[in-house]
């Protein structure tokens, strides 16, 4: 796969994540493809724990449930975060994607 194809299957699904980590760990490092496994594992780390987080709220107070509709900001951040690797930008995700750009240091090496 070439470097946009692993850019943009990082953001599907953690499974998604885990090829594109694997495709691109053997090969020389690129900018590119490292970025957008930054970003995509961290919107991906983001969403277990506020669903984790809502689930609980949720179930203590039923009647929250409407904090169920916040998880659709997650999907709306994986679609941008899909729509820069297809353009190929190195442009973080609006709000949150700034946190990732320096973490997860293993994909650098």
């Amino acid at each position: 796969m070439d470097r946009k194809t692993l850019s943009i299957v990082s953001y599907i699904t953690l499974i998604g994540w885990l090829v594109a980590y694997f495709q691109y760990k053997d090969k020389p490092k690129d900018p590119l493809v490292s970025y957008h496994l930054r970003q995509s594992l961290g919107i991906a780390i983001l969403s277990i724990i506020l669903s984790v987080a809502i689930t609980v709220v949720v179930r203590m107070v039923p009647a929250l449930w409407v904090l169920t509709w916040a998880q659709i900001v997650i999907l709306v951040l994986w679609i941008l975060g899909i729509l820069n690797a297809a353009n190929e930008k190195m442009q973080p995700v609006p709000v949150v994607g700034p946190m990732f750009e320096n973490k997860f240091s293993f994909l650098d090496k």
